[in-house]
């Protein structure tokens, strides 16, 4: 009489792991930091806050909160690689919710769901190599873009740009989003400014291809989002899948690309109103510290 208690136990679990996913573990938001050493001999540290995959909707009070208590770190300058929106009515939001960190030098460029509201997906797609791209209705992101651009953030669409951040001179180069193909590094390509007292890269979906030019071109931080860390990890093993082409060890946090070049790929603050759960991967975004090289 006990031949169902295995698979009832087995349910249990499934309904606990779920439940937590979806009622707890996604709204633990948490402040990650790092050490960078990508600063010439002998400077001061400089201090970087990294936001990434907000996924913002406005009844989403908790995470507006944390997100404007984040000026008390007072960070030297802010890096936003994409996906603030997950619906039409974000975008107020989301400016309210960056607040003051709006008027620190700031850059960004965007992601797939700035462009496009989220839509249902099937999950197994994740696990079949598929280059098409399902989109939903398009979003407001020029007014996204226009109002963080008034306030002072550079807008690194396909572009370079320059920012004074704590008396430093950065060079910085950013792309459109790889994940819809929108990104063009020849119309950034070339050695970056060697007179500069640091050289970033920033895109939203960290594809190697793109970052091995970054690292060629003399970038000394490459800061990327996208992968929401995976968002789904099993304990001992990491995430079933990245969502682009880095590999599953660098799907998120900090780690040594090649010669002097960092690559930081944040796990995102957010997920899509569709998939609402995170599994050992709490929704965050990263201070780093930029320090002196050796």
């Amino acid at each position: 009489m006990r031949w169902y208690t295995l698979p009832s136990a087995l349910a249990g679990l499934g309904v606990a792991v779920v439940g937590y996913a979806s009622l707890y573990e996604r709204n633990q938001w948490t402040l990650r930091r790092f050490d960078v050493p990508v600063l010439p001999p002998g400077q001061q540290p400089l201090t970087v806050l990294h936001l990434s995959d907000i996924h913002l909707l406005a009844r989403q009070q908790g995470k507006r909160r944390w997100l404007s208590a984040l000026e008390a770190l007072e960070p030297d300058l802010v890096i936003n690689t994409g996906d603030n929106l997950a619906g039409h009515d974000a975008v107020p939001a989301t400016l309210h919710a960056l607040g003051p960190l709006l008027d620190r030098p700031g850059a960004f460029v965007m992601g797939s769901n700035d462009y496009y509201a989220p839509q249902p997906k099937n999950p197994l797609r994740y696990f079949v190599p598929d280059d098409r791209r399902q989109v939903g209705e398009p979003l407001p992101w020029r007014e996204l873009r226009d109002a963080m651009t008034a306030r002072g953030w550079v807008d690194l669409t396909n572009a370079r740009g320059e920012i004074k951040a704590d008396g430093r001179r950065i060079a910085l180069a950013g792309l459109d989003d790889p994940h819809l193909h929108r990104d063009r590094y020849d119309d950034i390509a070339g050695t970056a400014p060697v007179d500069a007292d640091l050289r970033l890269g920033l895109l939203h979906s960290p594809e190697p291809r793109l970052i091995d030019r970054f690292a060629a071109d003399g970038v000394d931080l490459v800061l990327a989002g996208h992968t929401h860390g995976g968002q789904l990890r099993v304990p001992f093993y990491g995430p079933l899948v990245t969502n682009c082409g880095i590999d599953r060890a660098r799907s998120r946090w900090l780690s040594r690309w090649t010669g002097d070049t960092w690559l930081h790929v944040s796990a995102g603050l957010g997920t899509s109103p569709y998939a609402p759960y995170r599994l050992a991967c709490r929704p965050e975004a990263t201070l780093l510290t930029l320090v002196a090289r050796d």
